[in-house]
């Protein structure tokens, strides 16, 4: 397949640009599924102690994560480290 894309970009030399852009594209969408797949507090990869009938002995992995936990890829104007807690302990 590469050498039908090389062959295709020698006899058009317009199509380098495309072939770049979907290149590029596919790596940054399989680059942030990964980032999804191993830091999103939503995935968990730990069969045994996942979520089963029982949300008392096994809690959801979100509800791990603590006030000062970063969870968003990217967060403007906030300082996670200066939250106060405004919900209350269940």
């Amino acid at each position: 397949m590469l050498h039908q894309i090389t062959g295709q970009a020698k006899k058009h030399p317009s199509l380098i640009p495309l072939f770049v852009f979907i290149t590029v594209g596919g790596t940054g969408a399989a680059l942030y599924v990964l980032h999804l797949e191993l830091f999103n507090p939503d995935v968990s990869w730990d069969r045994k102690n996942n979520p089963g009938s029982s949300l008392a002995n096994n809690p959801e992995p979100w509800h791990k994560l603590g006030l000062n936990d970063q969870y968003k890829f990217h967060s403007v104007n906030v300082d996670y480290s200066k939250l106060k807690k405004e919900v209350p302990d269940f």
